[in-house]
């Protein structure tokens, strides 16, 4: 019964996860259309839908750190999902009314009312877009707080994979309904309308119901002390009560992100860029592994409507050519749908999987199926054969979404072993080498100095620049040894340094594979760069550290 109940729990808090890939997979994909109808042209508007993974590279190492420091009497965590769904809540009900806010706020002609219908657009497009993806850090981070144990870690974000495959497919599905025969259209006003209704609707449910499941521990930070929590604050005084609240108005999530913006952005940005060997190595088999499958994923439909069955998009409504390229996309939509049922699958079972062939052979059977999968599509012209392969792409998604922040979270609970950065350095005159464990530095009391206590004697000890330095030894020998820096990092910058990857897995191919495209005249360009990118993926992937023995 326990086993079901901690089952159920995370269905529960996972469930945001879910409500935010339905909103975001489901406005992103009616988008284009509405975007096209606004007068946006077709170049401009791959263009806007570039707009929210930039921003989202911009400020998610800022909002991942800030939660890692932030003290709000609310938690760490939820105040940024908070403000970040409040985001993604005013793009859904901005995107269906941008015509009607557009014609209440302008005052001038036709011109300038359309001009101000697209601002309106490109502005809830780009808000849905960024705060539905910059969401997920401090989801993922919560998750990691929540359930620090590996086993317990792995079954989380399978979990959380589960939830991200679900709401595809649901978000997929959503916009291919009619919803403007159905009740809702006549008190609603039409199909977008009905539609993003709807979306609302769920994102609201899946937020009160994370928000109420997750209990996080308020008021304190894992990095630094936090301020006193409001249930402690015992009303001695009037001043007293009054510095509580003022230092509770002070650890707001607006706040707690202002502030880190402002003091902390030049060290943010150097934890960002200077991550630790085990990140850089996860991160950089991440990023290929991710170029690879949003390759696939975003210009699948294309291929299958182009390449497949032979149509041309741009040809006039009506013609053969045009239905035939119609079918494709139809036929191309039930291939990511079976893709995302078969994530969902995989992210059931991914937990029973490591446990008996181990992360490793997870991960590269994964994309190895992937890439193996993407070949053959680029051979084959049978749309039966093509469709399998498709949905068995599935399984990389189901591992990308899960195995990579387990592996932080593991990471991150044994740094000392995993994130160390001290270094070992030669004596030039004795030959001997001192590391961090053969060095013990104390603080005198009385002098303020710290003195050594190793088997060198004579030592003095002092801080510059960060560093601490050992001089004078023995012979007139020194030694540098390196602050740890593996102590500040928290598993929400790592978190986010993971997001980026994902991020920027969308932006390389949107910049180049249209040239990659018109220089080989062939849509199976799309697909065979998405198995290069796998093999790529695959090759360092084998540089990854799963365990101990993997250093």
């Amino acid at each position: 019964m326990s086993g079901w109940r901690s089952h159920w729990r995370l269905v529960l808090l996972n469930s945001l996860t879910c409500g935010l890939e339905i909103c975001v997979a489901a406005g992103i994909t009616y988008v284009p259309p509405l975007l096209l109808e606004a007068g946006v042209e077709e170049q401009y508007m791959t263009m806007v839908l570039g707009i929210g993974p930039v921003l989202g590279l911009l400020f998610i190492p800022l909002i991942g750190s800030a939660s890692d420091h932030c003290n709000s009497s609310y938690g760490r965590r939820r105040p940024f999902i908070w403000l970040l769904s409040l985001g993604v809540l005013l793009a859904l009900l901005i995107i269906p009314h941008a015509d009607v806010l557009a014609a209440h706020l302008s005052w001038g002609s036709t011109r300038r009312n359309q001009a101000l219908q697209v601002g309106l657009l490109i502005l809830g497009v780009g808000l849905l877009d960024f705060c539905g993806q910059v969401c997920f850090t401090p989801l993922e981070a919560l998750l990691s707080d929540l359930y620090r144990e590996r086993d317990d870690c792995g079954q989380a974000f399978a979990m959380f994979s589960f939830m991200v495959s679900l709401g595809g497919c649901v978000g997929y599905l959503l916009p291919a309904l009619d919803w403007s025969g159905g009740l809702l259209s006549f008190y609603l006003g039409g199909q977008a309308e009905c539609l993003f209704s709807v979306l609302i609707l769920i994102f609201v449910v899946s937020v009160l119901v994370t928000m109420k499941i997750s209990e996080e521990h308020c008021g304190t930070s894992t990095l630094e002390p936090g301020p006193l929590e409001l249930g402690r604050c015992f009303p001695r005084s009037c001043c007293y009560l009054f510095q509580c609240k003022l230092r509770s108005f002070k650890s707001g999530p607006l706040m707690c992100l202002l502030r880190t913006c402002w003091s902390m952005t030049p060290a943010i940005y150097s934890s960002y860029c200077h991550v630790p060997r085990v990140m850089r190595q996860l991160c950089l088999a991440q990023l290929c592994s991710w170029m690879g499958v949003m390759s696939f994923m975003l210009f699948y439909t294309d291929f299958i409507g182009e390449g497949l069955y032979e149509g041309v998009p741009s040809a006039a409504p009506g013609t053969d050519l045009r239905q035939r390229y119609d079918e494709g996309i139809r036929m191309g939509s039930l291939g990511l749908f079976l893709q995302c049922a078969t994530s969902t699958f995989f992210s059931l079972v991914m937990s029973k999987l490591v446990h008996l062939f181990g992360s490793r052979t997870v991960y590269l059977s994964s994309m190895v199926c992937f890439t193996v999968s993407a070949l053959v599509i680029c051979l084959s012209k049978s749309v039966l054969l093509v469709t399998a392969m498709s949905a068995l792409t599935g399984f990389a998604y189901a591992t990308l979404q899960t195995l990579p922040y387990t592996l932080t979270c593991h990471y991150h609970k044994d740094k000392e072993v995993y994130m160390q950065s001290t270094q070992t350095k030669k004596l030039p005159k004795t030959g001997f080498a001192l590391t961090r464990d053969s060095v013990c530095l104390t603080l005198d009391t009385d002098s303020g100095d710290l003195t050594h206590k190793s088997g060198i004697s004579n030592g003095h000890a002092h801080y510059s620049d960060g560093q601490t330095y050992y001089q004078p030894l023995q012979n007139g020998a020194s030694v540098t040894l390196e602050s740890e820096d593996f102590e500040k990092r928290g598993v929400g910058l790592d978190f986010a340094i993971l997001d980026s990857t994902f991020l920027l897995s969308q932006v390389f191919p949107t910049f180049f594979m249209g040239m990659i495209v018109q220089f080989t005249e062939s849509v199976t360009a799309y697909i065979a760069s998405s198995a290069i990118f796998g093999a790529i993926g695959i090759y360092f992937a084998t540089h990854i550290i799963f365990d101990q023995k993997d250093l």
